[in-house]
């Protein structure tokens, strides 16, 4: 749902300006009054009859409203598109090793760009409208499919390419050098074309959106840690090398598939494999990566490519959830259940008043990246219980009561008993938003 600032009506046709329209006093008189009043009247009859082409503005606007609402209907179009595909992409029914992590989240990308190039057409129309004297900057380019729509300035397709190309300039960097198909000297060639020549780079903070989306991380070079992965783990397979990976700490490690692990710790040319393929964290001390031998590793949980897309999506989901609270300093998602469960409260203190308000278009980016993850974990107590907050948050209290409800089948005990008087005040707010659209007035209390 969009949030209401976005919700405007759809585009008024403007009327043309008349530049010679003469007005007609009253007040004073002479021989030839009803004389002139005819011939004005007449050259207005002619005038408005004359054809919206010869009104180059009036005609401009006339297709940019057109324009705008066939693309108005491409993006709302290509927001179920996305989901479909990615849905399909990442469906159950496919073996795991089977799911393309890239063009997984390349459908997400292009689920989260429908959605903002949505809402700046809803803002164009209402300008159109608000300014019917003044042109309108839309793009007049439309795209038949999801899979032509630009994703900053290429397609899925041609991102797909993009991979396809690094990997030969990987193989052109073994041939240059007259190198063999040894693994070491294939991964440091990987090395050398990702952090050198195309200069990827590891993003420290996630404060900008587009280090999280794995196209604007190969156009800036500059990404979270487990999009640069997921490029490694890519152009790797497109070298028929199979990369695996886990989360240890607050890292993501990734290596060559190998039945010898210890064979990736040994030193050569003062770095192990495993330190090739993971850079720097290896060799912190304060990194918990630093302390993994080839016996650790056998010990960690590998993680599978629906795993790899779901952390993608879990800090998707904590960057927009950052951006939407930004004026309200340190709030967090489950604020308002311990605020519902201590005892001191009073029982109405929990009103439509009390929901701080966020920024809907970050809000609601992070609520579509939950959606997406819990098609993947639809069993996660914890990820719902967020998700049904985020509604809160964006005053959906119906949906909100149905995911908090669901989620408390799934919760432990003493989670559900958090939820359960939250819950029920979410219901009540529920059925006195009911109450006053029947135009009853007063509050609903809880007894």
């Amino acid at each position: 749902m969009l949030s209401t600032s976005y919700l405007v009506p759809t585009a008024v046709m403007a009327h043309p300006t008349f530049q010679d329209h003469c007005f007609i006093r009253y007040d004073h008189h002479h021989r030839n009054d009803h004389k002139d009043l005819r011939l004005r009247r007449k050259r207005i009859r002619t005038t408005a009859a004359t054809p919206a082409s010869d009104y180059p503005l009036f005609s401009n606007q006339i297709q940019l409203t057109k324009d705008s609402s066939s693309r108005h209907q491409f993006y709302q179009e290509a927001l179920k598109t996305a989901r479909d595909k990615f849905t399909r992409e990442i469906s159950f029914q496919s073996k795991d090793k089977d799911v393309p992590l890239a063009k997984a989240l390349l459908y997400v990308a292009a689920e989260d760009e429908a959605f903002m190039s949505f809402n700046r057409e809803m803002d164009a129309r209402s300008l159109l409208n608000e300014r019917r004297n003044v042109s309108s900057p839309l793009e007049t380019e439309n795209w038949d499919s999801l899979e032509q729509m630009p994703l900053g300035g290429k397609t899925i397709p041609e991102w797909l390419s993009e991979l396809d190309a690094i990997a030969r300039e990987v193989e052109a960097e073994l041939v240059s050098r007259d190198i063999g198909c040894h693994l070491v000297e294939v991964l440091e060639a990987v090395n050398l074309v990702l952090f050198e020549s195309r200069g990827l780079t590891r993003s420290p903070v996630l404060v900008d959106s587009k280090h999280s989306y794995l196209h604007s991380v190969l156009d800036s070079g500059c990404g979270s840690a487990i999009l640069l992965s997921i490029i490694y783990i890519e152009v790797c397979r497109r070298l028929g090398i199979t990369i695996v990976g886990s989360r240890v700490g607050e890292d993501f490690l990734i290596w060559p598939q190998t039945g010898y692990p210890e064979e990736l710790f040994k030193v050569t040319s003062g770095h192990s494999l495993f330190a090739v393929v993971n850079g720097r964290c290896v060799e912190d001390p304060r990194s918990m990566a630093s302390d993994l031998t080839g016996t650790s590793l056998l010990g960690l949980e590998i993680a599978t490519n629906r795993d790899i897309i779901g952390i993608a999506l879990a800090n998707l989901i904590r960057l927009h959830w950052k951006r939407a609270s930004r004026s309200n300093h340190g709030l967090m998602l489950t604020s308002p259940l311990r605020h519902v469960h201590t005892a001191s409260e009073k029982p109405n203190m929990m009103d439509k008043s009390n929901v701080p308000l966020l920024r809907p278009q970050d809000l609601r980016l992070a609520i579509m990246a939950s959606e997406r993850l819990l098609i993947l974990q639809p069993h996660n107590w914890a990820l719902r219980r967020d998700h049904g907050m985020m509604l809160y948050y964006n005053r959906e209290y119906g949906k909100a009561v149905q995911e908090l409800s669901i989620c408390m089948a799934f919760a432990p005990e003493e989670e559900a008993e958090i939820l359960e008087p939250f819950v029920e005040k979410l219901h009540l707010m529920r059925l006195e938003s009911s109450w006053k659209s029947l135009g009853h007035a007063g509050r609903l209390t809880v007894p």
